[in-house]
């Protein structure tokens, strides 16, 4: 590895870190540098600014699972407590959730990775490509509203279930989207 991608990584895992500590707004390019044990213009030479910083660190995948390898009636129980993993080990994706509510890159960021992972996985099981369009953004107002709750808000309820129990709450939600009935028609579309 050459010193200039290890540089760029040892920043991306101080970003991730910082972010997830202090928030956007808290944490600086000094302290991500420190924590990286390097001069801050190393930061702005390989990032440019604290926003793109972040939309690097906030790079990640959210692995959903392929649902067409699932029986249909099993998909919001999988596809539940995969999202309810993947939120409670993803510090970064929850800094970026806090800056998206305020911050228009932040929120294009959200947009863009949601738009690129759970619009395709449920093209894969739905056919029409309005209705699929319309499954996967309520699928992500339940993950995102679920993530600003639990992670962001912090509401009692909500952060004293279990990880169990939140899925089981979730579990049917994400069913009805991924295959209930599509609203004034006879049938799933």
């Amino acid at each position: 590895m050459k010193r200039s991608d290890r540089t760029k990584a040892a920043i991306l895992v101080a970003a991730r870190e910082r972010f997830a500590a202090d928030g956007y707004a808290k944490a600086t390019i000094r302290a991500i540098a420190a924590q990286a044990d390097i001069d801050p213009s190393m930061v702005m030479r390989y990032f440019g600014s604290k926003e793109k910083l972040l939309a690097a660190a906030a790079s990640f995948e959210l692995e959903l699972p392929d649902l067409t390898a699932i029986r249909p009636d099993s998909w919001g129980d999988v596809l539940a407590r995969h999202l309810v993993a993947r939120w409670e080990r993803n510090d970064t994706l929850v800094a970026l959730l806090r800056v998206a509510a305020t911050q228009d890159f932040a929120a294009e960021r959200m947009r863009t990775l949601f738009a690129g992972q759970v619009a395709p996985l449920v093209a894969r099981i739905e056919p029409d490509e309005k209705t699929a369009a319309t499954r996967a953004g309520l699928l992500a107002t339940q993950m995102l509203g679920l993530a600003l709750t639990r992670y962001v808000l912090e509401l009692p309820p909500v952060v004293a279930l279990t990880t169990d129990e939140l899925a089981a709450w979730l579990s049917p939600v994400l069913q009805h989207y991924l295959t209930g009935m599509v609203p004034g028609s006879d049938s799933k579309e």
